[in-house]
């Protein structure tokens, strides 16, 4: 009953466009209308692991980045085992769009039961390709990939790992490649 709702709420409008229902159905017209892909629809619609751990535990990494320019501002927190250095949990915050939303989903479920260093070589190109984002959303994905560093920086931080016996962190290692 909605979608046929939708249908006469959206077609009258598209008519008016050259594409109503006439030249190619009604349901060729609203399709043609939609600008996101599926997967962004279904990340923001069912966001995965939205939340928050606590900031203060020591297992946790918390990365907070935003983007002034669009208003979007991104939380995302990992909770690390010690003793293998595996992400167990993720979870995000996200004020912003629905790409922003969609892009913080996606960061937590694949950031979820892998080392440390191996997040850090999440690049926001491949969550822009998996959600298929529009070039003027691909600041989003770049969000993402901001606040998994950060996280991961923020958890180092808090462990001392950064300088501690002349090693580098894997963050560090990350960056120097």
């Amino acid at each position: 009953m909605l979608r046929a709702g939708g249908r006469r709420l959206l077609v009258p409008g598209l008519r008016r466009l050259g594409l109503g229902a006439g030249e190619a159905g009604p349901a060729a017209a609203v399709t043609a209308v939609r600008a996101y892909h599926e997967r962004v629809v279904d990340h923001y619609n069912n966001p995965r692991n939205v939340g928050s751990f606590d900031k203060d535990d020591p297992n946790v990494g918390t990365g907070l980045v935003g983007a002034p320019a669009c208003g979007d501002v991104m939380k995302l927190q990992i909770r690390v085992d010690e003793g293998s250095g595996k992400i167990v949990d993720a979870c995000f915050k996200t004020f912003g769009c629905g790409s922003a939303i969609a892009s913080s989903s996606v960061a937590t479920e694949w950031v979820k039961g892998k080392q440390m260093e191996e997040v850090l070589t999440i690049k926001n190109t491949e969550i822009a390709k998996h959600l298929s984002l529009p070039p003027v959303k691909l600041h989003c994905s770049m969000l993402a990939e901001d606040a998994i560093k950060a996280a991961v920086k923020d958890y180092e931080a808090k462990k001392g790992k950064t300088g501690q016996k002349g090693e580098d962190s894997p963050a560090e290692k990350a960056a120097e490649a």
